[in-house]
């Protein structure tokens, strides 16, 4: 097995926290599309999981999800629009295979622990409160 396999795995297994199911989905659907995927191909992963719309995931993955694997975590990185995950050419189809099952075992735990609330607050019609708006209230406050 190669190191990358191994780093990986131990990411996925031991190392990785997670708030929501996203960071297993991006890997999953990065390692399902041989390493490479846009920001629309993660979030239709994403919102595979939920029927919700798919800019709110589109801007997840820009702003969190990837932002954490990239700059936090090397695990991605960014060209505009596409994805890549880090030495996913040094997996064997057996690594990769492998990879993704974690990815499935975590994604399903996650569910089964947090249920149907994980996607409760999208339905209510939350919107996430832009910036300008943001910095309005607190200047105010």
């Amino acid at each position: 097995m190669s190191d990358y396999f191994d780093t990986l795995q131990k990411f996925l297994k031991e190392e990785m926290t997670m708030a929501h199911v996203y960071q297993p989905v991006m890997i999953r659907e990065l390692l399902m599309r041989s390493g490479s995927a846009s920001v629309t191909q993660i979030a239709q992963a994403i919102l595979d999981r939920d029927p919700t719309q798919i800019e709110y995931f589109s801007e997840i993955v820009k702003n969190m999800v990837g932002r954490v694997l990239t700059k936090n975590r090397s695990i991605t990185e960014r060209h505009g629009d596409q994805y890549q995950l880090i030495g996913s050419t040094e997996l064997t189809e057996t690594e990769r295979q492998s990879l993704i099952a974690i990815c499935d075992q975590k994604i399903t735990a996650f569910e089964a622990k947090r249920g149907s609330t994980i996607w409760e607050r999208r339905r209510r019609g939350h919107r996430p409160i832009s910036g300008s708006v943001r910095y309005q209230v607190l200047s105010r406050a």
